[in-house]
């Protein structure tokens, strides 16, 4: 067997000697260099049957040869390695024509797995004389933030699933990040300059929901005054984000199986079918395994839309990115007008021991608030300890007794005393009663959902209100609507 060369480019001494060490023990050649120059010069003479190269070299950054290199060799796969863990990183690797992409520090078994995988791929592409297709240059907005383990595994999928048309699912708990992952995947694949529509099935009404997807026709059903274009015919040539598909009634399961199967569909009240080209991508925060068994999704549209699987870890689960995170929204904070702050490291600590039921948007709406209320530029542990415990729900949690129900009214005027007090003798900024309603009526309208199991009807009428008011603030507070089915 002909022994294989690995060409490595490092400006590192350190990381060239151990994976120089560890491909040699793997029965490999292995010539190395330090300079992106150098590495090119190798390349271009027709050595070596694998690169392995650092993103940033002395004298040139790799993504600005990369090309050239796929260009001269077509078939030689590339494995870039990036101490800058973002997502752009990712996805500029797998658009420049990557083979992989693995951050710092990596694990030398999963690095001489990849290897292996990317010397039996270039075989295969040799075989069959194949060559990948050239990738369109990208732009540097950063989608997605975070650098954990977790997070990577997140962008490498996101990096490769940009190349495809694949139907994908995004599995999460409320707050994650689904629809960012979602846009993510369209913004940066061929369909990026066709429209992205996103829908929410849990916000729409199960007798409209056919109307919303397929669109009508002019006299349908009582009230359709005009022809409507659906969310298929709106989305033509780009994506379809169909958010909370485990709230999708049954019925309009069975259409959107047949669509996807038959690539057409036809309006509420017409008779031509319309051709459709989209991509669908799913999201849900629920077991859609949990619902077939329990009879309310269908198994088929499951296997359909589950070609790809993508679950997105809570906030607990990586932790680590919180400095990062908060970094980000501070910057959002500026950009909106807010003062400039900084975090502290028992801050940040602080950040980092809370449990997060409401994930990263729960993150970004706290340090939002610190940023308006609070008079210091440095946000100590104090400060992130205060504003935790002032969340309406955790302090009427806090303030209630074993025999009785809580007296509410006392815990909203103990939140609203410590809140003005923490101006000392100054004012809070003005619109105190958007914020404090807006922080109210959120728990109470999940609360009232949660007593009625997801019926809105039944909790518009516990709440008092219309139930297309409901509908409304639902979708304007970004609610998460669960259903559970009543046990006979």
């Amino acid at each position: 067997m002909t022994i294989k060369t690995i060409l490595l480019a490092d400006d590192d001494t350190g990381i060239r000697t151990v994976l120089t060490q560890a491909l040699t023990r793997a029965g490999y050649e292995v010539r190395s260099t330090g300079m992106a120059m150098s590495l090119w010069r190798m390349v271009a003479e027709g050595e070596g049957d694998l690169v392995i190269t650092d993103v940033v070299l002395p004298d040139e950054n790799i993504f600005e040869i990369l090309p050239r290199i796929k260009k001269a060799r077509p078939q030689l796969p590339v494995i870039v390695m990036s101490a800058k863990n973002t997502i752009m990183t990712a996805i500029t690797a797998a658009e420049r024509g990557a083979y992989e992409y693995l951050p710092k520090p990596f694990d030398l078994k999963e690095m001489l797995s990849t290897v292996a995988k990317g010397l039996e791929q270039a075989e295969r592409d040799a075989n069959a004389k194949t060559s990948p297709k050239p990738k369109p240059v990208i732009d540097e907005d950063l989608p997605l933030v975070g650098r954990s383990p977790a997070m990577q595994d997140i962008y490498r999928v996101i990096a490769r699933m940009t190349q495809t048309d694949l139907t994908v699912t995004i599995i999460g708990e409320s707050g994650t990040g689904k629809e960012l992952v979602a846009r993510a995947l369209h913004d940066y694949s061929r369909r990026k300059r066709s429209p992205f529509v996103a829908i929410n099935m849990a916000a729409i009404p199960r007798e409209l929901i056919e109307s919303e997807l397929f669109g009508h026709e002019k006299g349908a059903f009582t009230g359709a005054s005009a022809r409507y274009a659906g969310r298929f015919e709106q989305a033509h040539g780009g994506t379809l984000f169909l958010d909370e598909i485990g709230d999708m009634p049954m019925e309009a399961q069975t259409r959107l199986l047949r669509v996807l199967q038959e690539g057409e569909f036809t309006s509420v009240g017409g008779t031509k079918a319309k051709k459709t080209n989209v991509r669908i991508i799913a999201a849900t925060h629920r077991d859609l395994r949990q619902l077939i068994a329990d009879g309310v999704f269908r198994e088929d549209l499951f296997f359909r839309l589950n070609v790809v699987p993508l679950r997105l870890p809570p906030l607990r689960e990586r932790l680590d990115d919180i400095e990062d995170l908060v970094r980000h929204f501070l910057a959002n904070c500026r950009k909106m007008g807010l003062p400039q702050k900084s975090f502290s490291a028992g801050a940040i600590e602080r950040l980092r021991e809370h449990k997060w039921p409401g994930n990263v948007r729960e993150l970004e709406n706290l340090i939002q608030r610190i940023v308006a209320i609070q008079a210091d530029e440095e946000v100590s542990a104090h400060v992130v300890d205060t504003e935790l415990m002032s969340n309406p729900m955790q302090l009427i949690t806090s303030n209630a007794i074993s025999d009785g129900p809580i007296d509410l009214g006392m815990a909203v005027e103990k939140h609203l005393a410590d809140y003005f007090a923490s101006f000392g003798n100054g004012l809070p900024p003005a619109g105190v009663y958007g914020r404090i309603i807006h922080e109210v009526e959120g728990p109470l309208i999940s609360s009232a959902l949660a007593a009625c199991n997801g019926n809105q009807i039944k909790a518009a009428e516990l709440l008092g209100i219309n139930r297309n008011t409901l509908r409304t603030r639902i979708k304007d507070l970004d609610l998460t609507v669960v259903r559970k089915n009543n046990i006979q």
